[in-house]
């Protein structure tokens, strides 16, 4: 599909469930609601551009330092897992147990441990993100083309080459799969983080319009929120496909 059609889509969808949204403010008296014009207001109020700089750009910087440091960790992990038949099988059970642990069940334990200082909300982000992007690049590594490694190895390769020629741009698709669930995860446990544990940032925001009982001030911070991930998500989506560009996905296929 290509992208001004995808956009149309996207906008169109976007359009109608504005729409609904403000039929259902405007016939639903409720205190959990609040009208459109009040929820926009708010929106223009506090993040047009009073709050950027004290709760956006916060948010950012955490959500951005612990996805990097999730990837830094995770890609060379699944590297060394997906090589060793031997390392998987010793270590998947530790793995699965950690992994099987909910996220936000993690909030806790790292605020009583460490603190509510930048570490903390760094290791809930790495703690979390790391599992998706390791796993997945184990697995790309382990079920990997032999073909593709012989042949690198009959053109007398070194590691470094066999590394950068053959396995990374065979195994780049699952590791970008990884990337992008990890991506979503990272932006839940920075605001979640943030709402339990901080005094700035867009979680810290909502928690006060909670508190408070601001409910357009809470809505505009949800829909603030949404943008920022579509937004993130969409710069993924262009990044992925500049460098996976001779990688055809499905969507690629059907258009």
């Amino acid at each position: 599909m290509s992208l001004p059609r995808r956009l149309v889509i996207q906008v169109t969808s976007l359009g109608v469930l504005l729409g609904i949204a403000w039929w259902y403010a405007g016939t639903h008296e409720s205190f959990a609601v609040a009208s459109v014009p009040d929820i926009l207001k708010s929106f223009r109020e506090a993040w047009l551009f009073e709050k950027v700089s004290s709760d956006v750009v916060p948010t950012l910087k955490r959500l951005l330092g612990g996805y990097a440091l999730s990837v830094l960790i995770a890609v060379p992990l699944g590297l060394c897992l997906g090589a060793s038949r031997w390392l998987r099988m010793f270590t998947g059970p530790v793995f699965t147990f950690f992994r099987s642990v909910p996220p936000i069940a993690l909030i806790p334990a790292a605020i009583i441990i460490f603190g509510i200082g930048e570490m903390t909300k760094t290791i809930i982000i790495v703690s979390v993100c790391v599992w998706p992007i390791t796993l997945n690049t184990a697995d790309g590594v382990a079920e990997l083309d032999r073909t593709l490694v012989d042949t690198g190895r009959s053109y007398k390769f070194s590691p470094l080459e066999q590394l950068r020629y053959v396995i990374l741009p065979a195994v780049a698709p699952r590791i970008f799969a990884g990337m992008q669930t990890s991506l979503g995860l990272a932006v839940i446990l920075t605001v979640a983080s943030e709402y339990l544990a901080a005094s700035d940032g867009i979680g810290y925001f909502l928690f006060q319009a909670q508190s408070t009982y601001s409910t357009a001030d809470m809505w505009a911070a949800i829909i603030l929120l949404a943008i920022i991930g579509y937004l993130i998500n969409l710069a993924f989506v262009a990044i992925q496909r500049r460098v996976l560009f001779w990688h055809a996905d499905d969507s690629d296929l059907r258009s």
